[in-house]
């Protein structure tokens, strides 16, 4: 059971080996560098804890070696990982916005110095797997820095890695998105279910969304590289697309 702190809820956990659960030292030890992170306060700190700060932002780190393990967020999608990987065989710590920010963790600059974080922390020795709450989805941490990397560079937005795009008979389906702009979408595909192309409209759909906000009205939306969609809202927090 994931409980809140401080107002507060896991962004991402950290998952590793009982005996690889790194100490807040070693946290310490990896922020330095032009792309790292400073750490605060640390004599001060709990037990286990670390606080981070990155371009003016803070964020907490959570059930570090010795203290007590975090609990597992729960995981429906898996991504660059072995079919039988157990997510909760493993320890957590967990990684959130800092207290000042609470309720501002889905505003974008806040999640780009969270995933710039997050990829420093891939550094970190002994970590098995990143799960990226809002999405339900777990990672090997290559996938985690080589997606956000590319966004961080200016790329698209990662949707394979701070969302989920799940298949099934009906098209594709997003998990995550929600959390960033109050909308899930069903991408829908004929008889026979999604195809490469779905899955293409899928990844620049979500990037779209992402950089424009929620859809009120009915509309044509063209996308970069794969064409147009017809985006429909059903309710506040749903969106049928269709392939044009």
């Amino acid at each position: 059971m994931i409980e809140r702190v401080a107002g507060r809820e896991p962004l991402a956990a950290l998952l590793f080996d009982r005996e690889d659960r790194p100490a807040a030292d070693a946290v310490a030890d990896l922020a330095v560098g032009p792309d790292g992170f400073s750490v605060l306060n640390s004599a001060q700190a709990p037990q286990g804890s670390a606080e981070l700060l990155r371009d003016g932002l803070t964020f907490d780190l959570t059930g570090l070696a010795p203290a007590p393990k975090c609990d597992v967020p729960g995981v429906v999608h898996r991504v660059a990982l072995p079919g039988d990987f157990d997510c909760d065989a493993l320890d957590a710590t967990w990684f959130m916005v800092g207290p000042h920010l609470a309720g501002a963790e889905n505003l974008l600059p806040v999640l780009r110095v969270a995933a710039a974080i997050l990829r420093h922390l891939t550094q970190l020795p002994g970590l098995q797997a990143i799960v990226w709450r809002p999405a339900r989805i777990a990672m090997s941490p290559a996938w985690f820095s080589e997606a956000v990397g590319v966004w961080l560079a200016g790329g698209p937005f990662p949707a394979l890695a701070l969302t989920a795009l799940a298949r099934h008979e009906h098209g594709i389906e997003s998990e995550g998105l929600g959390f960033l702009t109050g909308q899930e979408f069903l991408l829908h595909a004929p008889s026979g279910g999604p195809n490469r192309q779905h899955s293409r409209i899928a990844v620049r759909l979500t990037d779209w969304l992402v950089t424009h906000g929620p859809v009120d009205t009915p509309q044509e939306v063209v996308l970069a590289g794969v064409g147009a969609v017809w985006i429909e809202p059903e309710g506040n927090r749903k969106l049928n697309v269709e392939q044009r």
